[in-house]
């Protein structure tokens, strides 16, 4: 059976995608600086990709001939450089290269996974406490 146009189309812009986007890309090759300071470049990559036709009937089309196909695809991506990991005298480091968070919302995004553990600490606390109450302080008197 053969393949669908659609099938097709799909598998030349995941292998267009792909040629595009590897390992490399993300861990970058290291760079050794004169001094001896080694920098590995990490990014992030985002891509994203769509395709798709159909087969539509056309009056023109002779007996035992397929219908004419239509279709397209497209896809994107997009690197943006996060970090460097800085190795320098045997000591490693991470050197982010986001732009803190400027307003307030960006502020609470950024800091919700510690709110959300802070918080559940908290319940984690206060539901032992209530669970195991504190036993009698006992004081034996030597005889």
């Amino acid at each position: 059976m053969d393949k669908h146009p659609t099938s097709e189309l799909m598998e030349t812009v995941m292998s267009k995608v792909k040629e595009m986007v590897d390992i490399n890309t993300v861990i970058g090759e290291p760079i050794v600086t004169t001094d001896g300071v080694t920098l590995i470049p990490v990014s992030k990559v985002s891509f994203g990709f769509a395709s798709g036709g159909t087969d539509f009937a056309s009056k023109n089309v002779k007996d035992g001939q397929k219908n004419p196909f239509g279709g397209g695809s497209g896809a994107g991506v997009k690197i943006a450089p996060q970090a460097f990991v800085v190795i320098k005298d045997g000591h490693v480091r991470i050197m982010n290269m986001e732009a803190p968070a400027v307003t307030t919302v960006e502020r609470l995004v950024d800091s919700a996974p510690d709110i959300i553990d802070k918080v559940s600490s908290m319940f984690s606390k206060k539901n032992k406490e209530v669970e195991t109450p504190a036993e009698p302080e006992t004081e034996f008197v030597g005889e």
